[in-house]
This record gives C-alpha cells, sequence and structure tokens, in this order.
C-alpha cells in the first residue's frame, strides 16, 4: 500500500470514505471501540484477533486478573519459519476519558476535516497501531530475515497495568525479540529516553472527636498534610541539586500530590484522609530509594508521634502504579535502525512516561517514536494529522524493508 492512499483534500467531508485496509480506515475502526481504561478493551483485541486469525497467524492473548481485558502479541515469522530476534511494533489500546471535555464532534465516531482525523485515541495511540495493522498484508508478502511482532497492550493509561502480563507471557513462551517501537505520538522523532511514572496512595488513620476537644483526637488531615509537605520538600531539594539532565523539559526528578480527601465535618476531627501522590525519575534516580526516604519519614517520624497521641492511629502507602525509566542506549540496533529510518540524530527525552522501559527491562531494546503531536493527546477534539499518518507508514515500510532477504 502506498502512503499517498492517506492523503485527503485539505478540506476533506466527515464523510469522506477511506481506502478499506489503509492506515486511515484501521484508524477510524479502532477509534470506534470505546476502549476508555475502566471499560473493557475485549472487542477491539477480538476483533484484531480475528483479523489475524484469517490471515493464518496465532495470536496469544494475556488477561488481566478480572478477565475483562486483554493484551495481544502475534508474530509474523521469518521465511525460515524462525521467531526469534525480529523487531515489536508496540501500542496500547485504552484511551483516557471524555468526561467534561467539550467535544464539537462525537469521540468515538471520527471524522476526517481539513486534513485531520479527529477522535479519541486518534493520537494516543491509535494512529500507530491503525498505520501497522494496515501494513499487515505487506509484511505477508515480504521475505522477511527475521520476524515482525505485534503487541497490544491494555491499560497503559492508568499505570502500565497491562503490559507486565504480556512481557511474562514472552518470557514463558521464550519468545525473545532483538528490538521494540513503541508508537507513542512523537510527530515521528526518536525518542530515546523518559523519566520513569511512580504513583502511591497514602492512607491516614487518625481519631475522631469533637474539634473542640483536639486533644482527644488525631487529626488525619494535618499528618497527611506534614507528609505532603515532605514529598514537597524532596521535589525541591530536587529542582535545587539535580541530577539534571538538559535534554528534558523538566530537566530534573519532580514529585507531587494530584489528590486528596478526608474529614466529614468542620467540628470534627478527620479521622480518614487519603491522598496520592507520584514522583517522576529521570534514567538514573532510584526510584526505590527515592521511596523509602519517603516511607522511612512516614515510619520514623509521623507515625510515632500519631500514636503519642493516640495508640490506634495508622499510616500506609501503596503503590498503585509503576513504569521504568527508559535510557535507549545508542549503540543498540533499534536505536541505529530507527535514527537511520527517519534520519533523526537528535537527542529527544519526555517526561511522560510510556511502555519501553517496560520492554527495555525485560531484556528488550527499545525506542519511542510515532504519529502524532502529544500536545493533542488526551485533549477534547483530539487529533492526527493524516501526513503523520502518511509519514509513519512511510517509515514502518522501510522498517519491513530493512528486515528483507536480499
Amino acid at each position: 500500500m502506498q502512503a499517498d492512499t492517506l492523503k485527503q483534500p485539505a478540506t476533506a467531508p466527515a464523510d469522506t470514505a477511506p481506502h478499506k485496509g489503509s492506515a486511515l480506515d484501521w484508524t477510524q475502526r479502532l477509534v470506534t471501540y470505546d476502549t476508555t481504561s475502566r471499560h473493557s478493551n475485549l472487542g477491539l483485541i477480538e476483533a484484531v484477533r480475528d483479523h489475524f486469525l484469517a490471515k493464518g497467524l496465532r495470536p496469544h492473548l494475556s488477561y488481566n486478573p478480572q478477565q475483562d481485558k486483554a493484551n495481544l502479541f502475534v508474530t509474523v515469522p521469518a521465511a525460515d519459519g524462525s521467531t526469534d530476534g525480529g523487531i515489536v511494533l508496540s501500542g496500547h489500546t485504552d484511551v483516557v476519558p471524555v468526561d467534561g471535555q467539550n467535544w464539537t464532534t462525537d469521540p468515538f465516531q471520527p471524522v476526517v476535516r481539513d486534513g485531520k482525523l479527529f477522535g479519541r485515541g486518534t493520537c494516543d495511540m491509535k494512529g500507530f497501531i491503525g498505520t501497522s495493522l494496515a501494513l499487515l498484508p505487506t509484511i505477508l508478502q515480504a521475505r522477511l530475515r527475521e520476524p515482525v511482532h505485534y503487541a497490544l497492550s491494555f491499560d497503559e493509561e492508568i499505570g502500565c497495568m497491562g503490559a507486565p502480563y504480556l512481557l511474562a507471557e514472552l518470557r514463558e513462551r521464550g519468545v525473545r525479540p532483538s528490538g521494540c517501537i513503541v508508537g507513542e505520538p512523537t510527530s515521528m522523532r526518536v525518542i530515546v529516553a523518559h523519566k520513569g511514572i511512580n504513583a502511591y496512595r497514602c492512607c491516614v488513620k487518625g481519631f475522631a472527636a469533637h474539634s473542640s476537644l483536639t486533644p482527644r483526637g488525631v487529626n488525619a488531615i494535618e499528618y497527611a498534610a506534614r507528609l505532603i509537605c515532605f514529598i514537597r520538600d524532596i521535589a525541591d531539594e530536587f529542582k535545587a541539586n539535580g541530577p539534571y539532565d538538559q535534554a528534558f523539559d523538566v530537566p530534573y526528578t519532580t514529585a507531587q500530590t494530584g489528590t486528596i480527601q478526608g474529614g466529614i465535618a468542620l467540628n470534627t476531627i478527620p479521622a480518614l484522609c487519603e491522598f496520592i501522590f507520584e514522583f517522576r525519575n529521570l534514567p538514573g534516580v532510584d526510584p526505590e530509594a527515592l521511596f523509602q526516604r519517603i516511607q522511612s519519614h512516614a515510619n520514623d517520624v509521623l507515625l510515632p508521634r500519631m500514636r503519642a497521641e493516640h495508640p490506634d492511629a495508622d499510616l500506609a502507602i501503596s503503590k498503585i502504579a509503576a513504569a521504568p525509566s527508559l535510557d535507549a542506549a545508542e549503540q543498540d540496533a533499534i536505536t541505529q535502525l530507527v535514527r537511520a529510518l527517519t534520519g533523526d540524530r537528535e537527542v529527544n527525552k519526555v517526561a511522560y512516561g510510556t511502555e519501553a522501559g517496560l520492554f527495555q527491562r525485560a531484556g528488550i531494546p527499545a525506542v519511542v517514536c510515532g504519529p502524532g503531536d502529544i500536545q493533542q493527546a488526551h485533549k477534547p477534539d483530539e487529533f492526527v494529522t493524516l501526513e503523520q499518518l502518511a509519514e509513519c507508514e512511510r517509515f514502518l515500510g522501510k522498517v519491513i524493508d530493512s528486515l528483507r532477504l536480499p
């Protein structure tokens, strides 16, 4: 399929019909599945599974414990039947909510207008998945010296919860790809590093009393605030002292508290308070060591003071999501290949997280490169330009060509 099948007039009407099986057609089909993270993604996954089965391939599904979400992994073998090595084309199937956003069109009924495809997930990141699926016939017809793998995951948007199941399944089956391209929206730039994401829930249990009798209670909100301020102090330390990496837009490790709730009335000392915090660590900054600073302050400083006021007081911190940082090596074959095929030699690093760090930690070198501008992700009227889809198609076509036998 040629890239120009994606190009539409600058003012293409909303009902423009893409060529069946094109990148545009596939992306539109994927967007019609409401795969918001709170919902199941099985409708999309099973449709893609059936498509691979119809092509004679053997997709593997790995499920969450509730069995209502699944990852999909499938291999197009090399010409000699080998499934070892090769390149993974990776994308997440879930999207963020549209609640409270002012969309001018139905977010799950994609439309083409002014050279752009509008709809939830068009940019992040069903455009990449759709483009890679559109190229399946080309991959099947190629005489490959190495295999091509597809990896579709669930629940990336809520902390990369699905990919670990997929990677565990690959380990169990002994599948060892040589490299991975994660197609998050990068405007087709090569991203070689991103920060790690670490999210935690803190539950503070105090002791209720009438507000006129404050010495008889333990104020859960106040102790939560003390830990929140400690977390902010750590963030200020990183801002002031580093370490720094100026290739990032925010060149140091950050931390912040995102939500908090507690208390029932002004005249009642709050017995419960819960808050959620995160920190985003630069590659090379140990997230566990950072967390231990927070945990030690809670256990060694705050908790003894709380229990001195009442023995039943408590404070517990639990991890709710984690995605490791990515720091791709320039000497990795996948880095060199993607740089050569895109012509992008700049050192691009981003603060947002992806599943690439998980692949790297699993021993599969990875880079991030995909269609769309991250500035459009998660917004109302999310879009990807048709030219970005075409550019992605050209790039993936070159990836396939690089794997062909002479």
